[in-house]
């Protein structure tokens, strides 16, 4: 099957990767260019553990044909940090200890940097669950993981 280029900004950079018509961005994201913080999780779109920011939006990248995202900018969770410091949002997962196992972290981090990113006032626990529905964590009861949202949204 032929390759074909596509042109993508991640996480800042400027990046050209050839690609299969039938690849996912999550192929591209983990097998080539090895970006491994992207968790394959059910591959169908259901559990939001492959969650990337794709324009500024939350997509479950397992869902998004490579090719699609061709001249678009996508951050991953390796983005959220800056010059080695986590970002507000990421410290306040460690400070109330949001992370457990940790698959499902970077698509909590992903989805919830573009909900707060969305938002001018203070954030509601219900609005942050809501947030959440379509990411799954099979460790925990979502407390620590909303609480941490909240932290970083009210701040």
């Amino acid at each position: 099957m032929p390759l074909f280029d596509i042109h993508l900004t991640v996480n800042n950079i400027p990046t050209k990767v050839a690609v299969r018509p039938q690849a996912t961005l999550l192929d591209v994201l983990r097998d080539a260019l090895g970006l491994m913080g992207t968790h394959e999780g059910c591959r169908v779109g259901e559990c939001g553990s492959c969650t990337v920011l794709l324009d500024g939006k939350a997509v479950n990248a397992c869902l998004v044909l490579a090719p699609d995202a061709d001249g678009r900018t996508i951050t991953t969770v390796e983005g959220l940090e800056q010059d080695g410091t986590l970002n507000a949002l990421q410290q306040s997962f460690v400070k109330h200890g949001a992370l457990q196992c940790g698959y499902c972290t970077s698509g909590m981090l992903m989805t919830a940097t573009a909900f707060l990113g969305e938002q001018n006032n203070a954030v509601a626990e219900m609005q942050v669950r809501e947030a959440l529905a379509g990411n799954l964590c099979r460790c925990t009861g979502y407390t620590k993981i909303v609480k941490a949202i909240l932290a970083a949204g009210n701040e």
